[in-house]
């Protein structure tokens, strides 16, 4: 069987036997299709153990603290803790980690932009991660941290002549509250980055189709399989839900948080990047930047997918959001999404 040969309606077959993963990994489907490679950089981990082999049967030689950035020097093959679709293990100094527990990140400092619009302007986080302040000053205290990749609104640009430095205001609309970034650490998205992707597509033509089984989402442009990838659903007492959903809202940088026990079940989430929501209960395909570990469920319902491919959807899909707007409804015209 090729590629060519692989019809939608071939596809729906193979999702209902339940070999979806088996047929797209002999295909070389098994990873993104027209996105990006995974970033070569830095690593951010969060309190994990290095060992001394690709396995978690090998000795640990090491636990890291939380946010602990240090060099990715490769990649191996070994066994998986409880993802069997995820083998791969990065290999630091002294050792190895298991991919599904850290990220890999980049630092690129920015230059400032001066010149902001009225409404705002789109930003994401271009270091492991930066600080964020009650103040546009060093000395101030401190907020919360913003993450690599993740995605905020900045409302304007304060120089301060104390300390020469340049900050970004940005707002969070769940805490009702500003906070100020070093300007280095965030990257302005320009306009065309926020175009929409295959406009010449019709929208009925186009399907994402989320394989709960496989752990696998899948976009179709009529026959054509034009990306296939790993994701992850949502866990056991947090499904995701199956059926014919459409993508009629849609935000490029959205707080989640369920506001729940601060003991136990509680996310609180900044700068979500690049939501594209399929119900009216919150569920979205979105970017994810607290675990690298798709093929097996682990969300609180939502479809998680790598940063770059959760932008790829969010372009690729309907309605378009203009790039001076943080939010779009628009009931009835979005892209068909199903969920099996």
């Amino acid at each position: 069987m090729t590629i060519t040969q692989l019809t939608r309606r071939d596809f729906l077959k193979i999702t209902a036997s339940g070999a979806l993963g088996l047929v797209l990994s002999e295909l070389g489907l098994s990873r993104a299709l027209a996105a990006p490679p995974t970033s070569k950089g830095l690593a951010l981990f969060s309190g994990v153990p290095i060992y001394d082999a690709p396995s978690a049967k090998a000795n640990q030689i090491e636990l890291l603290g939380k946010d602990k950035v240090i060099p990715l020097i490769g990649e191996a093959q070994g066994d998986y803790f409880d993802n069997p679709n995820n083998t791969t293990w990065y290999q630091v100094d002294g050792g190895y980690v298991h991919s599904g527990v850290i990220l890999p990140v980049e630092e690129n400092y920015q230059k400032p932009v001066y010149e902001i619009p009225t409404e705002g302007k789109l930003a994401e986080v271009t270091a492991p991660y930066s600080l964020t302040y009650l103040a546009p000053y060093f000395y101030a205290k401190n907020a919360h941290r913003i993450y690599y990749e993740t995605t905020h609104w900045v409302k304007k640009i304060v120089v301060t002549r104390e300390e020469k430095g340049v900050w970004y205001e940005i707002y969070d609309n769940v805490l009702k509250k500003s906070f100020y970034v070093p300007s280095y650490n965030l990257r302005m998205i320009p306009d065309e980055e926020l175009t929409q992707l295959s406009p010449e597509v019709p929208n009925e033509e186009k399907l994402i189709h989320v394989d709960i089984k496989s752990q696998m989402m899948t976009a179709f442009e009529g026959q054509k399989i034009v990306l296939s990838v790993r994701c992850a659903s949502g866990q056991r007492g947090s499904d995701t839900p199956v059926g014919e959903w459409n993508t009629y809202h849609k935000g490029p940088s959205i707080h989640m948080t369920n506001q729940g026990d601060e003991v136990a079940h509680i996310y609180n989430l900044a700068g979500v990047p690049w939501c594209s929501f399929f119900t009216g209960s919150g569920h979205a395909l979105h970017g994810t930047y607290w675990h690298n570990d798709f093929g097996r469920p682990r969300s609180n319902g939502c479809v998680n997918l790598p940063s770059s491919i959760s932008k790829w959807v969010y372009r690729w899909t309907n309605p378009v959001v203009p790039p001076n707007e943080d939010y779009l409804n628009l009931p009835e015209q979005g892209t068909k999404v199903i969920v099996e």
